[in-house]
């Protein structure tokens, strides 16, 4: 796929920019701190969004990826998340379809008592007359 060397070209240049932003030590602190916020913002994202469908685990890695690009305890912990990551999901493509199924439906009461918090079914209630009390949200 990378025929023309494309990956290790960019990999080369990022080295070398790394490298001219770390001889400068002001400004390699605010590099790390900077890796270090976005980091922990995207993990942090990653984390609420887990149980709820979609990508929230791909989120989580792009978190860790990002900071273990400047903290080595990041790369260990991402290596150790995604090859637990791995073998959760081989366990879980081998369980019945009973646990699947369960595993649908506490997805599936995630969604909807998140909905009902942020008062969701009220506003859209709302859209076609129906003011019903057990619709607010009770935050």
């Amino acid at each position: 796929m990378d025929e023309d060397g494309v990956f290790d070209r960019l990999g080369d240049r990022r080295r070398r920019l790394r490298a001219k932003i770390a001889a400068n030590p002001t400004l390699d602190l605010a590099y790390r701190i900077t890796v270090a916020v976005v980091g922990v913002i995207v993990l942090g994202l990653g984390i609420v969004a887990i149980p709820y469908p979609g990508p929230g685990w791909l989120i989580v890695f792009a978190g860790l990826g990002i900071l273990a690009s400047e903290f080595t305890w990041a790369h260990r912990l991402l290596k150790f998340a995604r090859a637990r990551y791995d073998r959760f999901m081989a366990w879980f493509s081998r369980q019945s379809i009973v646990v699947k199924a369960a595993s649908a439906l506490l997805t599936t009461l995630i969604v909807v008592a998140t909905l009902w918090l942020l008062g969701t079914f009220s506003l859209v209630g709302g859209w076609f007359g129906l003011d019903w009390t057990w619709l607010a949200s009770p935050l």
